[in-house]
């Protein structure tokens, strides 16, 4: 009986083997990569989103109590593209808190000061500052506040009012959001924007 030929595995099968291993490997570390940038996208996308809707409804919530500072002022004192003032009762407590909108360095942050004394004053400047939202990137030619007046939509030629808008013309506000966690890297800014009416100013064209 012939014994059978057995032969080994040469130099070039070898080779052969390993170049495929390698390829295999390579292709599922790019197909890996790709999984990882797409679901590191969503989450980032979704996050942008999540933080920018809770800023825009806390925002729409908070200004639909502006009322009559305790002192007797108007219910706005200051309006402008990216700072805002109003006057509303922030903590369910009887006073009327002064309530500042406004951007720094990519927050969206909000000062309050509480009236002291009697007659009631408001010392100057924010006595607690709160961040609202971070990763706010609108430039000077997105502002977050915009202003309109009794005759808009009607009227779309002098609206949204020039800044810093004259608070007496002020009748609905629209605050506008972009949001980027990673500004250097996809996705894009996500938007956001919701309109406020503010209810107690039918208390003054009465």
């Amino acid at each position: 009986m012939k014994a059978r030929n057995k032969k080994g595995l040469t130099l070039i099968d070898v080779l052969i083997s390993i170049g495929i291993f390698s390829l295999g490997v390579g292709g599922f570390s790019i197909l890996f990569a790709r999984i990882w940038r797409i679901n590191s996208f969503v989450i980032e996308e979704g996050e942008s989103v999540r933080i920018a809707s809770m800023a825009i409804n806390k925002v729409v919530s908070e200004l639909r109590k502006t009322r009559q500072a305790d002192n007797g002022a108007y219910m706005i004192k200051s309006a402008d593209d990216f700072d805002l003032v109003v006057y509303m009762n922030d903590d369910d407590d009887s006073d009327t808190e002064r309530v500042h909108y406004f951007l720094e360095n990519e927050q969206l942050k909000k000062g309050v000061t509480k009236p002291t004394g009697m007659p009631p004053t408001y010392p100057s400047g924010d006595q607690s500052v709160s961040v609202m939202a971070n990763y706010v990137t609108n430039t000077p030619a997105d502002p977050i506040f915009y202003y309109y007046n009794e005759n808009y939509p009607g009227d779309v030629i002098n609206n949204p009012l020039s800044t810093p808008a004259s608070i007496g013309d002020i009748k609905l506000m629209k605050i506008f959001l972009w949001i980027n966690i990673k500004p250097e890297i996809a996705p894009d800014n996500v938007k956001f924007e919701s309109f406020v009416n503010l209810r107690n100013l039918n208390e003054y064209n009465e």
